[in-house]
């Protein structure tokens, strides 16, 4: 893996360093170690049988913490979304405007920055303990074991997860919330199907489609690389761990907010 090695970690005074040349420096690095994940990820040679079981466990295990419970608020959240929109509208004499509104608001808008903040959260920076053992594993890796290499035995797998759970995540959750959807402006009734359909189809033009698939990747990829990147940063002042914690999480909120953005520019431009 010589080709794919991950630069090591960051001396405590470049890692303290302020200014705008640290500034860059940090954010190069979490670029460049995100694209040496993704070439790594892409690897024929990472899937090992060894390394199929690690990550096939721990999307086992990421899905079994995760979507219970995000299934359970991504639907409480839909109900009163829905509620409130339908009624709103209906006071003010647009109900026709009622369904794609919601639509547009849950399934293409809040529904997948929820599910990766979610995942961010529970998984990403979120688990202190999971955190630790990413932190540790440029000094595994000057320890080769009879488990190889441990960037893609330990890391790669919650890198695979977390991506996974993303995708999941916003496709479950959309799909409840246009059922919730419908059923909170026509009820329990098949009438209302030829309409429902004509309104999806006006909601997900080809610009919409493409806006929402980039928009998921760029997520799942935010998610999934920025905990990896800042777990390479060294502790300090005995405070590392929840120093790095706070500056990915900052980092982290900061790409989805740009990644928002940029979405809701090419759609309404």
């Amino acid at each position: 893996m010589d080709d794919m090695s991950l630069p090591t970690r960051l001396p405590p005074h470049a890692a303290t360093s302020q200014g705008p040349a640290a500034w860059a420096a940090s954010w190069w690095r979490m670029l460049h170690v995100g694209a040496l994940l993704f070439a790594i990820a892409l690897s024929p040679s990472t899937y090992s049988p060894l390394n199929r079981h690690a990550i096939a466990q721990q999307i086992c295990i990421s899905a079994r913490q995760m979507i219970p419970w995000f299934t359970l608020l991504s639907a409480l959240l839909s109900l009163v979304i829905v509620h409130i929109v339908v009624v709103t509208a209906q006071s003010y004499g647009l109900s026709q405007f009622a369904l794609g509104t919601v639509i547009r608001v849950l399934v293409v808008e809040l529904l997948p920055l929820s599910a990766a903040l979610y995942v961010a959260l529970r998984a990403g920076m979120g688990s202190s303990a999971e955190f630790e053992a990413m932190q540790h594993f440029s000094t595994l890796r000057a320890r080769p074991t009879k488990d190889g290499d441990p960037l893609r035995s330990t890391v790669l797998p919650h890198v695979i997860s977390s991506t996974i759970a993303v995708f999941t995540l916003v496709a479950i959750s959309g799909g409840m919330a246009l059922f919730l959807s419908y059923v909170g402006v026509y009820g329990i009734t098949p009438w209302g199907l030829s309409n429902f359909s004509r309104v999806i189809g006006q909601v997900f033009d080809p610009v919409v489609i493409m806006s929402l698939g980039l928009k998921t990747l760029l997520y799942a990829a935010a998610v999934a690389t920025i905990p990896a990147t800042v777990s390479m940063e060294d502790p300090r002042d005995g405070h590392g761990a929840s120093v790095a914690t706070l500056q990915g999480t900052v980092r982290l909120f900061v790409v989805l907010i740009i990644i928002e953005i940029l979405s809701l520019t090419a759609e309404f431009l």
